[in-house]
């Protein structure tokens, strides 16, 4: 025990609690052995010949017993020394049933009776005790002793395995948390980087477009301040800031002559739910690493279909060889692809499968990934915050 109110520390911390529980013990075992619970009490509370004999009974063998547990068991069991635990034991055993029966005699002396007056027994036949009374009783305390102690001994070390595995679980949740911290923290600068040099490019040439961007990198910004701070959020959200990211691309994507066709067959969500940033980077990808030819064709397809709780996403844009063989470009890509996919192998482990295709003239990508719903709650309302959010960016 470890929590006790603590005007009971003494009792526990020197283990009184012993002493009443060998007393309890021993008249249990008087009582089954005379066949009255009321004669057993009679003889011990009233101070008589057989109390003392009952004390010996209670000292002697409660020594027996901590020798076996606090010295035997340490230093020749648990060390593996077999042989010689189990001889020791027996001699302890034996050593304790004699002292134990010595309590006959000297309790007979005490009363100034003889020992055949006191039990009805000659004295000749003092080894009667010892092989019916204190050898057995003496074993039995021996058994239940270590029943107890080994007892204990299973259920603290089932408990520290359980700590153990809790602690370990607990370092490996944090340690996978930190690690998605870290993901997300590698990417989400990168975005916004590529987003604000969007803007400022279409700020001179077309400030229609320029005034259209903005609105979409404030929601997209509000996405990712506040709707995205939750290990899983609604596929609604995160198809609703794809939609956005996508349109903002396609207006910096007309000046290039890039052909986007995006092709989305989600008829209904429902409440699955998805990781956030799982699906963009796929699509980051294609519009920054699509092919410029001046007099050849830039594409970039898209096609993300809902099939009851399986979301397929396929992703193609054109290439050019030259830059396909680019290890600069090779570098760049695979550090995004990489990253997305760690996430990919914490957070669907078992329940994705990616597949790169890397061309000459192309680069293709392919993800079916396995969501499942989950019961939660709309996210409070944050009118105050995306206020704040639209008054800076529109300053």
């Amino acid at each position: 025990m470890t929590n006790y109110p603590s005007k009971f520390d003494w009792f526990f911390k020197y283990k009184l609690y012993h002493i009443p529980f060998w007393f309890a013990y021993h008249y249990c075992w008087w009582t089954v052995t005379i066949g009255s619970a009321w004669n057993a009490a009679s003889n011990i509370l009233s101070f008589s010949p057989y109390t003392v004999k009952y004390c010996f009974y209670v000292v002697f063998q409660a020594i027996g017993v901590y020798f076996n547990l606090y010295f035997l068991i340490p230093r020749f069991l648990e060390k593996g020394r077999y042989a010689q635990y189990i001889a020791l034991l027996m001699v302890t055993i034996v050593c304790t049933a004699v002292f134990v029966a010595l309590g006959y005699p000297v309790s007979a002396w005490l009363s100034e009776q003889t020992f055949e007056d006191l039990y009805h027994i000659s004295h000749e036949r003092y080894f009667y005790f010892f092989q019916v009374n204190t050898l057995p009783s003496t074993v039995a305390s021996m058994t239940l002793a270590m029943s107890i102690k080994l007892t204990k001994n299973w259920i603290q070390s089932k408990r520290r395995e359980q700590d153990l595995e809790k602690a370990k679980s607990e370092l490996e949740k944090e340690k996978l948390e930190t690690e998605l911290k870290f993901l997300k923290s590698q990417f989400n600068p990168h975005f916004l980087f590529n987003t604000i040099n969007s803007i400022f490019v279409l700020i001179n040439k077309n400030p229609q477009m320029a005034s259209d961007s903005l609105a979409k990198f404030s929601d997209i910004l509000r996405y990712q301040l506040y709707e995205c701070n939750e290990q899983q959020i609604l596929l609604d959200q995160e198809l609703n800031y794809l939609e956005n990211f996508i349109e903002l691309q396609k207006l910096r994507q007309d000046h290039s002559h890039v052909t986007v066709d995006i092709q989305m067959d989600i008829p209904h969500t429902g409440k699955l739910v998805i990781a956030p940033f799982i699906l963009m980077p796929f699509v980051e990808n294609a519009f920054k690493h699509v092919s410029r030819h001046r007099n050849g064709s830039n594409w970039i397809t898209m096609k993300l279909r809902l099939d009851r709780e399986m979301l397929r996403l396929e992703v193609s844009n054109s290439a050019s060889p030259l830059q396909s063989s680019s290890s600069e470009f090779i570098r760049h890509r695979g550090i995004g692809l990489k990253n997305v996919q760690r996430r990919l192998d914490l957070l669907y482990p078992g329940k994705y499968t990616l597949v790169k295709e890397n061309g000459d003239d192309q680069f293709r990508i392919a993800l079916t990934l396995s969501l499942h719903e989950r019961a939660m709650a709309e996210p409070a309302a944050l009118t105050e915050q995306n206020a704040t959010i639209d008054n800076l960016i529109h300053l």
